[in-house]
């Protein structure tokens, strides 16, 4: 996989080194050690060294000392391709589809960092007191698609999102204890869904689940959002094509390869 030379004097070589090193990764190499990522990338083990450690450092690549992997800052690197051709023209149809069923607000959102990145959207009606759009950011610890996306993460990553997160009460019913969000992560990990309640925003309700790509792995959440969603009943109407609709975005995802 080692570039060609190039054939400009304005060509860099250690941002193409850099850039083979992350395409190394795939959905059949999404982790790897030290050689496996030299053997792949062709580079001497020294060199791949160097750069995966540079990709740490910018938040680009984790590991755990052994082990590397890509991170979600890599989609940084793809925010136009993503926007045009992945991932939100995949959800699009179906966000749209759920909200005319539900009569609520849709969305779909990525993690990067501490925050949870909105990649697609169907608003019904202005339901914050800010406007929500493609790009919006939100702190994960209080959002329903925060919740599911923290949920799937490793002991190791979650720790680490524990470590550098702000957690601060952005209502009177924010969970911002580490203790207090911890027990709530492996309830949503156990039932498969979140649900928030006037935790990021009084008046607001939401509920979200994880869009899982080939091997299971939460891609991106789902949410559906209303100005209120408390009665048992609301939930439970709106919670089974929520996850209906996750499920069908993630089977069209797999099939066209997009995630996964």
């Amino acid at each position: 996989m080692t570039p060609a030379p190039g054939s400009s004097d304005q060509f860099v070589q250690s941002l193409a080194r850099g850039l083979e090193i992350i395409v190394a990764f795939d959905d059949e190499h999404a982790e790897m050690t030290l050689a496996q990522v030299a053997q792949r990338s062709g580079y001497s083990r020294a060199t791949a060294r160097r750069f995966l450690h540079t990709l740490v450092e910018l938040g680009y690549m984790r590991t755990d000392g052994k082990i590397f992997a890509l991170t979600p800052q890599v989609l940084r690197l793809g925010t136009a391709y993503l926007a045009g051709l992945g991932l939100p023209q995949v959800a699009q149809p179906h966000l749209e589809s759920l909200s005319a069923r539900l009569g609520e607000s849709t969305s779909v959102a990525v993690l990067d960092g501490a925050d949870i990145v909105y990649v697609a959207r169907v608003a019904t009606r202005r339901i914050m007191s800010v406007g929500i759009s493609v790009g919006t950011r939100f702190p994960a610890y209080a959002t329903s698609m925060g919740r599911v996306l923290l949920a799937a993460l490793d002991a190791t990553a979650l720790e680490t999102y524990l470590s550098n997160a702000d957690l601060q009460p952005l209502t009177p019913r924010t969970l911002h204890r580490p203790a207090d969000l911890l027990a709530e992560l492996s309830r949503v990990r156990e039932q498969g869904w979140a649900l928030v309640d006037q935790e990021l925003e009084r008046g607001l309700t939401s509920m979200a689940a994880p869009i899982l790509d080939a091997r299971g792995e939460a891609v991106a959440a789902l949410n559906v959002s209303a100005a209120s969603m408390t009665a048992e009943t609301q939930i439970e109407q709106a919670r089974e094509p929520m996850l209906e609709c996750a499920r069908s975005i993630a089977a069209d995802l797999s099939a066209q390869r997009v995630v996964g």
